[in-house]
């Protein structure tokens, strides 16, 4: 029998990769934004309007015929986003969809989470699963009470907290240092040896459709990242090569460069660039997630697609 699935934020930067990735595997997608005609079209997708998550949901019209669920829909981090718009937004729109799924044939409801609910921005060791969550901002922890909403309503889920994802026209931080990296003022790469983990945009999406078809995974929370990390100095230096700048200037100071992270528009990008975070993707490659995008080449991949 064909499955149908409901994607919410399907006009997103990771549901435009995702709804057609989903349809290629023979399901439907009923594919809900808030902009409709930004889904993407195809004879296996049902572009469907989005209700707006500011106000209570009424899932229910949304839910008809549906078997499985990706929940992407959200808001982004600003730090000038009241707390009561994340909790309303991400962890009360998401518990009343999870409560919607009570009684009805939903095979498996999986929830995008953050890596950020796990270690907020920056950690000194390996990030696993077993570490206790300690989310940062208004907007993680709105994350991880959405995720115990998820579980309070005990319907079958999965649970994904992706680090920072990367891919052809990204928005957001990532798009911001890409355009940072790419001037032509001198850039301190060599400064920054801290380790990240990113994620790719291919990899996120294999992820999500892998879990959809693994019973295993039903349940579980993973975090999902390339498995191997960067330092920020390469990543600066991949992200000029591939835009066809030189290499970043070996005696060029850091100061300059952090000031503009922390300036920048959304005022996180810093603690989210200049510190370490490596996270250890092992319990979701264990389960039989099999990413293909390697970070280097998926970072110059992007550029040349292009940022936004």
């Amino acid at each position: 029998m064909t499955r149908r699935v409901l994607v919410t934020g399907a006009s997103g930067f990771v549901g435009r990769a995702l709804v057609p990735a989903l349809a290629a595997t023979g399901r439907l997608v009923r594919a809900a934004a808030r902009t409709t005609s930004a889904v993407p079209s195809g004879d296996r997708i049902e572009a469907v309007r989005l209700p707006d998550l500011a106000e209570p949901v009424d899932w229910a019209p949304l839910l008809d015929g549906v078997d499985e669920i990706v929940h992407l829909a959200g808001i982004a981090y600003r730090s000038n986003i009241e707390d009561a718009v994340y909790d309303r937004v991400i962890r009360a729109a998401t518990g009343e969809l999870a409560r919607a799924c009570i009684g009805r044939p939903i095979q498996r409801l999986l929830f995008v989470s953050s890596a950020g609910v796990q270690a907020g921005a920056a950690a000194d060791h390996m990030v696993r699963e077993s570490d206790p969550p300690q989310p940062a901002t208004a907007h993680d922890r709105a994350k991880l009470a959405a995720e115990a909403e998820i579980r309070a309503a005990r319907v079958p889920f999965t649970i994904l907290r992706p680090t920072l994802v990367y891919g052809p026209h990204v928005k957001g931080n990532v798009a911001l240092l890409m355009r940072i990296s790419t001037q032509p003022w001198p850039l301190p790469a060599a400064a920054f040896s801290n380790r990240r983990s990113l994620l790719a945009l291919d990899n996120l999406v294999e992820a999500i459709v892998f879990c959809l078809g693994a019973p295993a995974t039903a349940g579980e929370t993973f975090l999902v990242a390339d498995p191997e990390p960067i330092t920020v100095a390469e990543m600066i230096t991949i992200l000029r090569e591939a835009d066809g700048r030189p290499a970043p200037a070996a005696g060029a100071s850091p100061a300059p460069f952090e000031i503009l992270l922390r300036t920048s528009e959304r005022n996180v990008l810093w603690d989210r660039i200049g510190q370490d975070l490596v996270v250890d993707p092992g319990k979701l490659l264990a389960a039989g997630w099999r990413p293909t995008v390697e970070t280097r080449g998926g970072l110059r991949a992007a550029v040349r697609a292009g940022i936004g």
